[in-house]
């Protein structure tokens, strides 16, 4: 039988000009993220028309395939052919160099967060699952109790994953970035060394090579290890050049540690420690000030920015929100109902047309969002078509975030992005749970109808009954 996979990931590299073209290659959960040397000689025609493929997004300094599910059997497939995955490779010297500008710095500075945390995503929910399991059955349903053996195995899983977050971030900003995995995991596991620790329990003042630190638990923080990682990527770079290889293999790793320690417990990590908590700081500002306006206006758009790449701008202070331990009540709330009008704008759509092809991919949609957690199938294969299903589910989503803004609907937790995500919510109690809903049944139902009767033209052949 012939692998489809493979034969997807041999055109993907062929219409974007070979694997020598590939610098290298990530994934998410539906796109093939390509960093390219040169994206001028893709044949984007080339690459849509291949089965499968809903479609592509230049963004983030990368040429993103959006292939759907599959994606991750299409990225190893991708990798057996000689791509690197994740991380850089040597460039063509004779390539030209991309200049360094504000845009194109910050372009690689997101790059780096959000291919970095999208490698997270598998533990994030996994933890926050376990978590939701013991704040429904115990908490809520009285199944079993918070004394019973079972919910200490599901409390430790929860903590496993993220008190120990900036081990796992040392491991994929290392990958991202081009640095030595291990040595990034090192890194991160410094920050959460149980020495560490103590000395900051302890409160007692702590001198690096003579120089006090800064007292700080790291500890499900995000942002000091990759800002530590990133200091680690240049100072093993530099070492690589100048040690002999006969020597690297003991004095590259050790001399990369003892260089870049001191500099992370000095500068670095206090430095991502108080970005991240003005991070926090201002999210928690948005949602206690006129929060239901952002929220109204982030879940109109948070679509739209997903087609572009660009929700990692406001995604990324989200999710370390509430990897930092702190509830969100507008971002990820808001990205939240845009989802599910996602759902509700394939529903509607579903429902609406009378092609049978075009339905059945209606239907399909609405199955890979609600149940698969995926909505860019519905976006490119239903929006991009239709283009006044579009407003509808601008519309749907903004009055969902408004009606959740206006309620402070509070997350507690990063869980899963389809039905299931409504769990993130319940440790808020009943009230919260229940605002939840009504808001996700607005986003849902209300862009369903929108889209029914209003989405799309009166003329459209897709809409009109097909003869017996």
């Amino acid at each position: 039988m012939a692998n489809v996979n493979a034969e997807k990931a041999a055109q993907i590299i062929e219409a974007v000009g070979g694997k020598d073209n590939v610098t290298n290659v990530s994934h998410c959960m539906t796109r093939l993220r390509l960093t390219l040397k040169d994206e001028s000689v893709v044949n984007d025609d080339a690459v849509k028309s291949i089965d499968g493929i809903i479609g592509t997004v230049r963004a983030g300094g990368q040429y993103q395939v959006i292939v759907g599910q599959s994606v991750p059997k299409v990225y190893d497939e991708v990798v057996r052919m000689g791509v690197a995955a994740g991380g850089s490779v040597d460039e063509n010297l004779d390539a030209p160099k991309e200049k360094l500008t504000v845009k194109s710095g910050f372009k690689n500075v997101l790059n780096y967060l959000s291919g970095t945390m999208t490698q997270l995503i598998p533990i994030m929910i996994a933890a926050a699952m376990f978590k939701t399991v013991n704040v429904v059955f115990c908490d809520l349903l009285k199944v079993y109790g918070a004394d019973s053996d079972l919910y200490k195995l599901f409390d430790f899983l929860y903590d496993a994953g993220y008190y120990y977050m900036p081990i796992y971030i040392g491991y994929a900003a290392a990958k991202k970035i081009g640095a030595s995995p291990m040595l990034g995991l090192y890194m991160g596991g410094i920050l959460v060394a149980p020495g560490l620790i103590s000395i900051v329990t302890a409160g007692e003042p702590f001198r690096v090579f003579g120089i006090a630190i800064r007292l700080v638990d790291y500890s499900s923080s995000v942002l000091p290890v990759i800002v530590c990682v990133a200091i680690l990527y240049y100072i093993e770079k530099f070492l690589k050049k100048v040690i002999p290889d006969s020597l690297s293999t003991i004095f590259v790793p050790f001399l990369t540690m003892f260089i870049t320690v001191p500099i992370a417990l000095w500068i670095a990590a206090p430095i991502g420690k108080i970005v991240g908590d003005y991070v926090g700081a201002f999210l928690n500002w948005m949602a206690a000030h006129g929060g239901f306006v952002a929220c109204a206006l982030i879940g109109g758009l948070w679509e739209f920015l997903v087609m572009t790449g660009m929700h990692s701008v406001i995604l990324i202070p989200g999710i370390m929100n509430l990897l930092a331990g702190n509830p969100d009540s507008c971002v990820m709330v808001a990205g939240g109902c845009a989802t599910w009008a996602a759902f509700g704008m394939a529903l509607g759509a579903f429902l609406r047309l009378q092609n049978k092809k075009e339905k059945a991919l209606a239907g399909g949609y609405f199955i890979s969002g609600f149940v698969g957690g995926v909505t860019e199938p519905v976006l490119y294969g239903i929006g991009m078509k239709y283009t006044k299903t579009f407003i509808c589910l601008f519309i749907g989503g903004a009055l969902a975030g408004l009606y959740a803004g206006l309620t402070h609907v509070t997350v507690y937790m990063l869980g899963a992005t389809n039905f299931l995500s409504v769990l993130g919510y319940v440790q808020g109690g009943t009230a919260n749970l229940v605002n939840s809903l009504i808001a996700a049944a607005i986003a849902m139902f209300g862009t369903a109808a929108l889209v029914y009767f209003f989405g799309f033209d009166k003329n459209e052949p897709a809409i009109q009954k097909q003869p017996k």
